[in-house]
């Protein structure tokens, strides 16, 4: 135990740059804001980052947003799903028939 050599780092020599998990969230909260940016929100998410938790898991904060920034995210969901569909639908056939190609 104490004298076994030590494979990895210590709590006190840990930094969030050695995670993969800092390095997806980030990825991930960089894309997002750039949508954002494009739809014209990047003011409404002003609490949006990248973070850690405890364990070296990857979270995106979205933070508090008013009730119309919800409401026009949802639009814009709703928006991309329903293109999302009928575009994969005419590209690669309905979900059904994806499956059972595979």
């Amino acid at each position: 135990m104490r004298d076994e050599p030590r494979d990895h780092q210590d709590a006190a020599q840990w930094s969030p740059l050695d995670s993969d998990g800092w390095y997806a969230a980030r990825n991930a909260t960089t894309a997002l804001r750039d949508v954002l940016t494009v739809a014209g929100m990047e003011k409404d998410f002003p609490y949006l980052r990248a973070d850690l938790n405890a364990f070296g898991h990857g979270l995106i904060e979205l933070g508090r947003v008013s009730p119309a920034t919800a409401e026009r995210l949802a639009e814009l969901l709703r928006l991309a799903l329903t293109c999302g569909t009928d575009n994969s639908s005419e590209r690669h056939g309905t979900p059904e028939q994806r499956t059972r190609e595979d």
